[in-house]
């Protein structure tokens, strides 16, 4: 194999690697302000997930589109946060949708963080026999 002849499949796999830590840090993104109860600015984001304050910024308009709800307050004191629902409603899935989201955690990693792992594990004991 020639290095011309290789240097799509790097280029493809280094593309992967770089969804999958986007996908990450969109999940960190979406815990981080879930759980905070005050506006959490860019800059601040950026630190917690060891980020610039753009890739954020990018970050935070992909959730958005996605259809997260996503506030964000201008000025001194504002910043991005979740509306705040500190005991989320029951949540009842058919066999096909648990199905789409084992299958999107199985492509992040069903270990990448906690939260994951515990999720696939719920997910995997609600369609056991």
């Amino acid at each position: 194999m020639t290095h011309d002849a290789a240097t799509p499949l790097a280029a493809a796999s280094r593309d992967n690697h770089l969804t999958l830590r986007r996908v990450e840090r969109q999940q960190r993104l979406v815990e981080i302000l879930g759980s905070a109860g005050l506006p959490i600015s860019s800059a601040s984001l950026a630190t917690e997930v060891g980020v610039s304050r753009r890739t954020v910024e990018r970050d935070l308009a992909r959730l958005r589109d996605s259809g997260v709800p996503i506030d964000t307050l201008p000025g001194t004191h504002g910043g991005s946060r979740l509306p705040s629902n500190r005991q989320p409603r029951q949540v009842s899935l058919t066999f096909e949708e648990i199905a789409a989201v084992v299958a999107s955690l199985a492509a992040l990693g069903p270990t990448a963080t906690t939260s994951s792992s515990s999720a696939m594990r719920a997910l995997l004991r609600a369609i056991e026999p």
